[in-house]
């Protein structure tokens, strides 16, 4: 076997692969530093693009606004009918919507106690009777035989005491028999007004105390608009000013009115105020319980200007009223008003805003102060229509 001769690098190849070494572990260590290098340099600057925000400009209107207010036709008097005493209603001759005229009989309750107590008077007022004649016949005897001193003026005394006794229990007695008359008249249940049977409380059947309700009756003639207002509305509602009636049922017709009463309190359930209004020429056309619309123009003797903005531009610092503006540089600013009354979209600024102001109208929970924004008109402009 021959021996196997290796070659070995020479001086050259063995410095050059010792560089080539060298290189890839340089190369190695590079990788990390530049990542190093690459992770704490900062980003290029994104330049900012302002917020679009919907804007529109307060328009101006006379201080004092018409109320628009839903109605309902309403007789001025309703009276409630009951009994003045106690029985079982056996009869009622009129129902819910009928229409009654003065004198009317309407329900009739049991009469038999009270006949009985009517005789039982009678009877008494009888006897009551006879005993004041019997009385009268002993005076007049007796005041004759004093005449003639035939009896003692004591006897004269006590037959004038006899009498006087007499004429009181007749009397007495008369007055009872008036009451039990009365008593009985009372089971019959009368209309006194001529109007429309508007509800009914009791049943046929029904023991009825007295004043307990058996029906309501809207008298007929003269009738009320009425209507209800918030708190916020009241400012310049006062009896005599001017409103206009129409009526649903009678399209084309406006009737004149003035305002007749305002509640001095708040309906406790739905803490509104009751308004009152009187219609200056009713026609037979207008019935009770038609429904419409009553236009109020409140009295105001300032007559201020106001700024009218959509009730979306509202916002609150902290616990006042404030919208936003978009200033000359194209900031937002907060900016705290005055509101004069609020609408069902609306509400009217009486300090706070110009008609120049660009006012958000829309998103206003979203802004910050500061904030660069571009105004913009809105979209569909009849959304925000006031």
């Amino acid at each position: 076997m021959k021996p196997v001769s290796r070659s070995c690098p020479g001086p050259a190849s063995l410095a050059f692969s010792v560089r080539r070494v060298r290189l890839a572990r340089m190369a190695l260590l590079a990788v990390p530093f530049t990542l190093w290098l690459a992770g704490c340099s900062k980003p290029a600057p994104v330049a900012e693009v302002p917020r679009e925000v919907v804007v529109l400009q307060a328009q101006e209107r006379a201080g004092t606004q018409p109320l628009h207010l839903p109605a309902e036709v309403q007789s001025r008097y309703v009276t409630s009918l009951s009994f003045r005493v106690a029985g079982q209603l056996v009869e009622r001759r009129v129902h819910l919507g009928d229409v009654v005229r003065k004198g009317q009989i309407l329900a009739r309750l049991d009469p038999a106690d009270a006949d009985q107590n009517a005789a039982s008077a009678r009877a008494e007022l009888a006897a009551a009777r006879q005993h004041l004649d019997a009385a009268e016949k002993q005076l007049q005897r007796d005041t004759a035989q004093a005449a003639e001193q035939l009896i003692s003026a004591q006897q004269l005394e006590q037959s004038q005491d006899a009498h006087a006794a007499a004429l009181s229990q007749w009397k007495a007695a008369q007055a009872r028999a008036a009451v039990a008359g009365n008593q009985r008249d009372y089971t019959t249940l009368v209309a006194q007004h001529d109007g429309v049977i508007s509800a009914e409380q009791a049943n046929t059947g029904d023991v009825l105390s007295p004043g307990q309700p058996v029906y309501s009756l809207a008298w007929s003639g003269a009738v009320d608009v009425v209507t209800d207002v918030a708190d916020r509305q009241l400012a310049g509602l006062q009896p005599g000013v001017a409103a206009d009636v129409t009526l649903a049922a009678l399209p084309g017709k406006t009737w004149k009115g003035r305002v007749r009463e305002v509640s001095p309190a708040a309906d406790p359930q739905s803490r509104t105020y009751r308004v009152k209004v009187t219609l200056e020429q009713p026609d037979a056309s207008v019935r009770l319980g038609m429904t419409g619309e009553v236009t109020i123009t409140p009295s105001n003797t300032t007559q201020t200007q106001v700024l009218l903005l959509p009730a979306t531009a509202l916002f609150h610092q902290g616990d006042k009223p404030a919208v936003w503006v978009v200033g000359a540089d194209g900031k937002l600013v907060l900016r705290p008003v005055t509101v004069a009354a609020y609408g069902e979209r609306s509400i009217s600024l009486s300090q706070g805003v110009a008609a120049s102001d660009k006012v958000v109208v829309q998103g206003v929970h979203t802004l910050t102060v500061g904030e660069k924004v571009k105004p913009v008109a809105p979209l569909h402009a009849e959304d925000f229509a006031l």
